[in-house]
């Protein structure tokens, strides 16, 4: 005779993906899921403006609205991650005392949780989520200020309308804000292109959601052309007039799904 010993770590998610088939609950929880963990920030400010690190200026305007996150490093992938939505549930099985039973909210990432380097949650390699509150309060119950356990699933973007183009910089230096992306929702590469230059110019991600070319394009109509973290690419034709000027946002007619 022998004994097996199971880990109360094996246990949880034996449990929780048993529950899940039992249940029905319709959201496919038995796969595809990771753990990690969340907080909340920002309780003091609108959060709607809690868009730092990937340079939103007003998470509402942008097209997400207010359940927000500033993601750690682990997922945040150098700005890449910016645009990006997750459904995230706060783990009952793991903290039934503050987790809202079969809660979930879906989040788009925003912002950059900074590492530490002293054993906080956002140190590599730690999967975390710091929460706008409105977001972290669909899950987790009124009161708790700590750290809840979360379960997280990457999801599809359902933005309204098209993708958002916010123009910005100077003389020939273009930055271009992008947001309101659905698909994956993170943008890999971008490419723009003048009605007088005819040819695609390549893009670099300059931080966060912004992306910069150095070529004069003013007085000309604007394309842009986007390929997401899975794969797919649209071409925006004409989103910008030639009547254009920094600081606008134009919206496309056409999205990703």
């Amino acid at each position: 005779m022998f004994a097996i010993h199971f880990s109360s770590h094996f246990l949880w998610r034996f449990f929780f993906v048993v529950g899940v088939v039992l249940e029905g609950i319709g959201h496919g929880l038995a796969d595809g899921w990771f753990d990690a963990h969340a907080t909340f920030y920002g309780a003091n400010q609108s959060p709607s403006t809690l868009g730092g690190a990937c340079g939103y200026d007003n998470t509402v305007h942008a097209g997400f609205g207010v359940n927000t996150a500033a993601v750690s490093g682990a997922l945040f992938r150098q700005g890449e991650a910016c645009g990006a939505c997750y459904l995230v549930m706060c783990n009952y099985w793991l903290d039934p005392k503050w987790c809202l039973h079969r809660a979930t909210v879906t989040i788009t990432a925003t912002n950059f949780c900074p590492p530490n380097n002293n054993g906080g949650w956002c140190d590599p390699p730690r999967q975390h989520f710091d929460m706008s509150m409105p977001a972290f309060l669909r899950m987790a119950r009124q009161g708790n200020e700590g750290i809840v356990p979360v379960l997280y699933k990457r999801i599809s973007c359902k933005r309204r309308g098209g993708v958002h183009f916010t123009l910005k910089g100077q003389s020939n230096f273009n930055m271009v804000m992008i947001s309101n992306v659905g698909g994956s929702g993170d943008v890999r590469a971008a490419w723009i292109r003048g009605s007088r230059t005819g040819t695609w110019v390549a893009m670099h991600r300059n931080w966060g959601a912004n992306w910069q070319s150095s070529v004069d394009l003013r007085s000309q109509n604007l394309s842009f052309k986007l390929t997401l973290v899975d794969g797919k690419t649209l071409e925006f034709y004409n989103v910008v007039p030639s009547t254009w000027s920094f600081g606008q946002t134009f919206a496309s007619e056409n999205q990703f799904t």
